[in-house]
């Protein structure tokens, strides 16, 4: 185990710093810990049968004695998406602003947790202390109310966490980047910048939130149907932009997904979505004429459950769309969810609906900041140390090298997931790789581990099928029937009955030549000529079950 100082200012990213989103980032200061965000990724391939990841914070149960709290910074999923799933183990109580307090909350109460958490709402802009952490919330930005940025006041200077930002003159709901709080840290000072990397390869201004809703407006006033628009539920701001283009449109809105419910009931309850109409219910949609409808939807990266999805593939109760009706994914198209998306694309054009996305119109804006944006907070806060978080490695490096070569930072740091880093005293240095990992989340409760079993199974299966072999012995041994084997997923049996023949005509003479006839060594034989076989002729390594059945 590696060696810490009580007085060791560390950083420690266990999620959000090889991939983007599932950010967990942890901080080590004066004996104690703190983690700062919890949160959820999207699951692709490599883990069938699930659609959400959860970090492994094996670390952070080996030390719960030492941690002071979890602190989020906003009510992304990517940010807090794993609170409910993980609190069973952590307990930790936390902080947050009151929107995302109210997110977090109803998260704790989906997982059975809700009587038990302690959540303590603090304010924006606000300076408190965590057990030894004196921290101060700087407000930034974003596609949510209540994105804070976190100062770490310490002893050896300050460290500015930026969590997701952007500088948005309009952000449409919630205020704007605290500039003039941002110069004054950077006047006093600052010993290392962890920083949101999501868009460091975009030149231009990332756009402004305000922006949308005059196009938005321009697609939506001339169209013949109903419109569906679908954006991130917890995109606050894209919703409101919607249900004004909606307005200005003499539309009526109708919420589709549940998610979106609960944060519009959550927006409102916090001082957000004032000024817009009252929604109305799925149920009314037959009532009113389609071109006086408006259907905000859940599902933008294609989830299976979502309503963009049921409604695709006519699942919806109440929702069915129509030739001459439009549906807009105003998002960015998350990397890995691609195929799943198209999908989508391509079901509604053979419905004959009209559909618009980001790369065809000005339906988007991303909450994340462009290199020129960044080269912006870099002058404002002169770090010490740059260390680029919230992106894979490739983002990450390209941050690295603009710090060094083009923004002037003196020392730079390109972390991964399970870096230690210690800041101060000293030089920035690595202490050691720690832990980390993935669960697949499945049913929303259980968490299946990524490199165990189960997903290595679906994972076999999905790839080179599976065979199944029933074996009928004697209670001595000797076999009574031909093996009866199967080969869903691997060979058509039809087609390839010589292949079947062969397989069967030589487990046959092998059992009956073994003198060992324990179940044991009956497995480790017919896996052994299942194995040979199907790799010789298919080049498959399937899965195997064998059922040994003795009478």
């Amino acid at each position: 185990m590696v060696n810490i100082n009580k007085d060791d200012l560390i950083f420690l990213p266990l999620g959000g710093s090889n991939e983007i989103g599932m950010n967990v980032n942890l901080y080590h200061y004066k004996g104690r810990w703190l983690m700062i965000d919890c949160g959820a990724g999207f699951a692709d391939n490599y883990y069938p049968g699930v659609q959400m990841l959860a970090p492994d914070l094996s670390f952070v149960y080996e030390r719960l004695d030492q941690f002071e709290g979890i602190l989020l910074t906003h009510c992304h999923e990517d940010h807090l998406g794993s609170v409910g799933w993980l609190w069973d183990k952590l307990q930790l109580p936390i902080y947050a602003s009151p929107f995302t307090a109210a997110v977090a909350k109803n998260k704790l109460e989906q997982a059975g947790f809700g009587s038990n958490a302690v959540i303590h709402k603090v304010a924006p802009d606000s300076r408190f202390e965590i057990g030894p952490f004196d921290i101060e919330l700087v407000h930034l930005t974003h596609s949510v109310p209540e994105m804070n940025a976190v100062i770490l006041h310490t002893e050896h200077g300050n460290v500015l966490h930026t969590g997701d930002w952007k500088i948005d003159p309009n952000p449409v709901e919630g205020q704007t980047t605290n500039i003039e709080r941002l110069k004054t840290i950077g006047d006093n000072g600052v010993l290392a910048m962890v920083c949101d990397s999501t868009n460091v390869f975009t030149e231009k201004h990332s756009g402004s939130e305000g922006d949308i809703e005059d196009s938005l407006l321009e697609l939506v006033k001339n169209e013949a149907g109903m419109v569906c628009v679908t954006t991130f539920a917890s995109n606050v701001a894209r919703v409101h932009s919607i249900c004004m283009a909606a307005k200005r449109s003499g539309r009526k809105v109708v919420l589709a997904g549940l998610s979106l419910h609960k944060i519009t009931t959550f927006a409102k309850e916090n001082g957000f979505l004032h000024d817009i109409d009252e929604f109305i219910s799925d149920t009314q949609i037959k009532n009113l004429p389609r071109n006086e409808v408006l259907v905000i939807c859940t599902g933008c990266q294609g989830e299976a459950n979502a309503a963009m999805s049921k409604i695709a593939n006519g699942n919806h109760p109440f929702i069915r769309l129509t030739p001459k009706d439009t549906v807009i994914f105003s998002s960015k198209i998350i990397p890995g969810n691609e195929k799943t998306i198209f999908k989508l694309f391509n079901l509604f054009v053979r419905l004959g609906c009209n559909v618009y996305t980001e790369k065809d119109h000005f339906v988007h804006v991303s909450g994340h900041p462009s290199k020129e944006e960044m080269k912006e907070l870099y002058g404002y806060i002169r770090p010490e140390i740059s260390i680029p978080v919230h992106g894979e490695p490739t983002h990450l490096h390209e941050h690295v090298r603009l710090a060094r070569e083009e923004w002037g930072v003196p020392k730079q740091v390109e972390i991964q997931n399970g870096e230690m880093i210690r800041l101060a005293p000293g030089e920035p240095s690595s202490l050691s790789h720690e832990t980390f990992g993935y669960f697949g989340v499945e049913n929303n409760n259980m968490l299946l581990p990524a490199a165990g079993e189960v997903l290595r199974m679906r994972r076999r299966m999905l790839n080179d099928g599976i065979v199944f072999v029933t074996i009928v012995l004697s209670k001595k041994g000797k076999l009574l029937a031909e093996p009866g084997i199967s080969f869903p997923g691997v060979i058509d049996e039809e087609e390839y009955r010589d292949v079947v023949f062969t397989i069967s005509d030589e487990l046959v003479e092998s059992l009956q030549a073994q003198r060992d006839v324990s179940d044991d060594n009956i497995y480790k034989v017919t896996r052994k000529v299942i194995r040979r076989n199907i790799k010789d002729i298919m080049n498959k390594r399937p899965a195997i079950e064998i059922h040994i059945s003795r009478v």
